[in-house]
């Protein structure tokens, strides 16, 4: 291979190099003051080449979610029918992890300047939007049929999210030291605590949680005052 044919292997795909290109000035310039004309300058491609990978600024910021959202509604989409679906939307939820994990220092730098930028601030809400959107649609789809059904995905669905960020954040707080796994299967072990009940299923076919109603049967004489039928009936039934 001639020296110009390894310089261009060893060239980076051109969607990183913008992506690289972009950091390096948001880090010397600042984010507001870097334009889309910098960034291909120094990455030496036109503006065109830019806008085919970005619709915007904003999106050479989370150059991978896009790839992650179609990966974890890809994983949710080919989940057994068996599968526990609180836990499944768990580990949907660990796809997005790996995203950060993969690359730690770029990770930390965009939470740095994510938390300077509102605009970025606001960008990244309505993406964390959609993926909570994507494990709440799969839940709803699993809990059909039960009166609570579209309520109950919703809140598991924020709360996988909220869980999953609360640990993510801690970790990029932290440069991005420590094992970040562990952390978000420490804070989704509290989701599943909460929420990971199997669904049963009643003798009208209807997914539940609901228990079969228990019969008591209380034996007391004829000339028992009713304050005292109450008051065994009531302690009978507490050890039930």
């Amino acid at each position: 291979m001639s020296s110009s044919s390894a310089a261009q292997a060893a060239k980076p795909p051109m969607r990183d190099a913008l992506v690289a290109a972009a950091f390096q000035l948001f880090l010397e310039r600042g984010y507001e003051q870097t334009t889309v004309d910098d960034i291909v300058a120094l990455a030496g491609v036109g503006r065109r080449s830019f806008f085919r990978y970005f619709p915007s600024k904003e999106d050479v910021v989370f150059p991978d979610h896009e790839r992650c959202l179609a990966d974890m509604t890809a994983f949710l989409a080919t989940s057994a029918a068996d599968a526990e679906p609180v836990r499944r939307v768990c580990d949907a939820a660990r796809l997005v992890l790996g995203m950060y994990a993969e690359n730690p220092t770029f990770s930390v730098q965009r939470y740095r300047l994510t938390k300077q930028v509102p605009g970025l601030r606001a960008y990244e809400l309505s993406v964390v939007w959609r993926y909570e959107r994507a494990l709440a649609e799969y839940l709803r789809r699993r809990f059909a049929g039960r009166p609570d059904g579209t309520l109950r995905a919703d809140v598991v669905a924020a709360a996988v999210v909220a869980a999953h960020n609360n640990a993510l954040r801690s970790w990029l707080r932290s440069d991005g030291r420590g094992d970040a796994g562990a952390e978000v299967d420490h804070a989704l072990g509290y989701v599943q605590a909460t929420f990971d009940q199997p669904v049963r299923v009643s003798p009208s076919g209807q997914a539940g949680d609901e228990q079969p109603d228990d019969v008591v049967v209380l034996v007391t004489r004829r000339a028992t005052p009713l304050w005292r039928v109450v008051q065994e009936f009531e302690a009978l039934a507490g050890r039930t």
